[in-house]
Order: structure tokens, then sequence, then C-alpha cells
């Protein structure tokens, strides 16, 4: 017997070439999955980059996944997309053509070397929680509303809807 579909959060960031046309390219090859089907997409936000600053303003999203796929099936299919589309890893939190993590896995927690859900720091992020709060203003993460939050890293971070 199969299992339902979790309910995931992926995010999207792209900064290196045509950042828009690589997170249409993304969410379009994430909707193809095997076992995934998207179900919805925040608007594009252009933010500042955080960690390593000496770098373009990236285009960031979140997608709401349904899927059955296990979260390290999961991780690996979303790598090869990354792979696909020419991301090259050389600097963390560095430019990049496209990244896609998963925020979270239903609400699994796991504590692997290459795989944590949520995905760390997500709750800091302005360019996660803004996004998925137009998804889902009332979920909780890290004991905290995702509208509350949103509405905090956005004063203290540089975001913007994308036009």
């Amino acid at each position: 017997m199969n299992a339902p579909p979790v309910r995931c959060y992926i995010g999207l960031g792209s900064n290196i070439g045509d950042s828009r046309a690589n997170i249409v390219e993304a969410l379009k090859r994430l909707d193809e999955m095997p076992y995934l089907t998207v179900k919805a997409v925040a608007p594009l936000y252009r933010t500042a980059p955080v960690g390593y600053i000496d770098q373009d303003y990236f285009i960031n999203t979140v997608a709401e996944v349904r899927t059955t796929l296990t979260p390290r099936q999961l991780l690996d299919g979303l790598q090869q997309i990354e792979n696909d589309l020419g991301r090259v890893r050389v600097i963390r939190w560095g430019p990049r053509t496209v990244d896609l993590d998963i925020l979270l896995y239903g609400d699994q927690t796991i504590n692997e070397p290459d795989l944590q859900v949520p995905h760390p720091r997500m709750d800091q992020r302005a360019f996660v929680m803004v996004p998925l709060a137009d998804l889902n203003p009332e979920l909780v993460v890290g004991g905290e509303m995702v509208r509350i939050l949103a509405g905090l890293l956005a004063k203290e971070q540089e975001i913007c809807a994308d036009k």
C-alpha cells in the first residue's frame, strides 16, 4: 500500500544568468518529477545575499508540493535539477544558477550530515519566510507563525517583490 502524499515546501533561489528563467525552468522540472506535484508557488522576490555578500542579488520563491518520495529521494531529485541547470558548488552561500532546498517535509525533523529538515536558519531568512507566508501564513516554524516571522524579517532584511 502506498503512503499518502506529504506536503513539503521547497525554497528556490538564483543569482547567475537569467534568474527568473532559471527559477521557471527549475519549477517546470520540479513539477515533472515522478511522485511529486507542485500545488502552489509564491511570487518571486528580489533579495539581498546573506552570508557571502560579494555577489548579485537573488530571485527567490517557495513552492508547495505534495510527494510520496522519501526525504532522501526528494533531495536527490532536487540536486539532479540543480546539476542539470548548471549549479556549481564553489563558495558556501555563493552565487548559483539555481538552488533548491527542502524547507519542510510534513512535520518531520531530519538531522543527517547532508539533510536537515526543517532547513537550518530558515526562520531567520526573509527570502524564505516572506514567500512561505504567501503560501501558508498560519504555518508554525520554530514555535512562531510564519506570517509574524515574515513581517519581522522583512523589516530587517532587504526583500521586495520582483516585478
